[in-house]
């Protein structure tokens, strides 16, 4: 729960920065070219860069790779897991490429 507040926060720092963005993008998971369902990743900002908040104790493999998945997803390169439960939020942000 508390992650939405997080991500409300950024959606206004980048709305207030004029960066475009898109909230709870909605992306297909196909398989052998049949729908198996949906993801939604919480911010898609720019069409280039795939946003994943989180308020954990500490992020764990499957945060990445659940961050990976979204940007194979949306067929970008790049993306950010975001962590807001630590004393200082640069320490909280892990980049990553493909």
């Amino acid at each position: 729960m508390v992650e939405k507040v997080y991500a409300a926060a950024a959606r206004i720092e980048l709305s207030e920065r004029k960066i475009p963005f898109e909230r709870e993008k909605t992306l297909p998971v196909r398989y052998h070219g049949h729908l198996l369902c949906h993801h939604s990743i919480d911010l898609f900002v720019a069409e280039k860069l795939v946003v994943e908040i989180k308020s954990v104790e500490q992020l764990h493999a499957v945060h990445v790779a659940q961050t990976v998945c979204y940007i194979r997803l949306a067929g970008v390169r790049a993306g950010l897991l975001v962590n807001f439960n630590v004393p200082i939020l640069r320490e909280g942000i892990r980049r990553l490429v493909l």
